[in-house]
């Protein structure tokens, strides 16, 4: 088959696809008056990763879809980055997840068909590495292709993770390097080195399995993951939802390999832009931050990003012997932490003061 490059089918890629979030406000804020269903924990108003709903005896259902188009050129690899991010919600709320059902549109007149094929075993492999069935789907004729899944997950209630209970003097976790949106762009443009295209494709395959079991640790008190949104994004809707305000230590934040170098060639997705205009007035950058580089960076859309979860005093060393025991040793000293609300919603600091 001649060589196709997914990308040129479609306007926007990955988690930047997503619509801005001061644009998803005004949608969600005209829905008018919300159903009362007691059973639900978890809506809209949440702005979280998934609805949840009470099924008695201390178990919930977690129910979340995540859908994108193309962020590689690999229709099989496409497929696994899709299938990764979607399943991610159901471990950033502490749950388990049980099958997932496939969401495909594809342009039939402009791609093959055999693509949509390499890129649904592309999903299939990433749910078999979750244990889970991928157990049926919908699929349309649409202008460009689209891929995900909607995902089935089940917590118990004392294990349920929001985004929204964070508490003053929480330390704030990363699980992931950020760069992903840099990346991804740069390979848009032809530019991206084979060396960081690996590095760019582990990170968005790579399982954020880890949330389950940071869920059974009591002092774990909030998590979501970082996504189209950014870790600013995301950081932002986790202390807004919280009341509280959140201070970041720039020079613990992990980077992918080669981001900060395409970076400096000014290469960054249009989605980076939209970002910084819905959050950029609720940020402060202390003495001695790289101002260019960190609005660069930090509001970059990450596809299948890290855990962004906070943790209380008292728990640090579990959770640093947890994340050392599932690989994620590198990831193991906190990016920042929760406070008083102030003035902005994030300071970004140099280092931890």
């Amino acid at each position: 088959m001649e060589e196709i490059k997914l990308t040129k089918y479609s306007h926007g890629s990955g988690c930047g696809c997503k619509i801005a979030p001061k644009v998803l406000d005004q949608i969600l804020g005209s829905l008018g008056e919300k159903a009362n269903f007691p059973n639900l924990l978890v809506g809209n108003e949440g702005r979280d990763d998934a609805a949840v709903m009470d099924i008695g005896d201390g178990q919930a259902i977690i129910s979340t879809t995540d859908f994108f188009m193309p962020i590689v050129d690999d229709a099989y690899d496409f497929g696994r980055i899709a299938a990764a991010n979607s399943i991610s919600d159901v471990y950033a709320m502490g749950g388990k997840p049980l099958m997932a059902v496939a969401v495909l549109g594809w342009p039939v007149d402009k791609l093959p068909v055999e693509l949509a094929t390499k890129v649904l075993e592309g999903g299939r492999s990433i749910c078999r590495e979750a244990g889970i069935p991928l157990a049926g789907g919908h699929s349309i004729d649409s202008p460009e292709p689209i891929f995900g899944l909607a995902v089935t997950g089940l917590v118990r209630h004392e294990f349920l993770k929001k985004n929204d209970t964070a508490e003053v003097g929480d330390w704030l976790f990363l699980t992931k390097p950020l760069g992903v949106g840099v990346l991804s762009t740069s390979q848009k443009r032809g530019l991206l080195s084979g060396e960081h295209q690996v590095v760019m494709i582990e990170s968005m395959t790579k399982l954020n399995r880890v949330g389950e079991q940071l869920a059974t640790l009591p002092g774990v008190t909030a998590m979501t993951d970082v996504t189209g949104f950014g870790l600013l994004g995301h950081l932002v809707e986790m202390a807004d939802g919280s009341g509280l305000s959140a201070e970041l230590f720039y020079e613990k934040i992990p980077v992918l390999d080669g981001v900060r170098g395409y970076i400096l060639q000014r290469i960054f997705p249009d989605a980076t832009t939209r970002n910084w205009s819905s959050f950029g007035e609720k940020i402060s950058f202390g003495t001695g931050v790289n101002v260019l580089e960190a609005f660069t960076l930090l509001p970059d859309p990450q596809t299948n990003g890290g855990l962004l979860f906070t943790v209380k005093n008292e728990s640090l060393e579990a959770v640093k012997a947890l994340l050392g025991q599932e690989g994620l040793a590198d990831f193991a000293e906190p990016i920042g932490r929760m406070t008083e609300r102030g003035e902005k919603v994030v300071a970004v600091l140099q280092q931890f003061s």
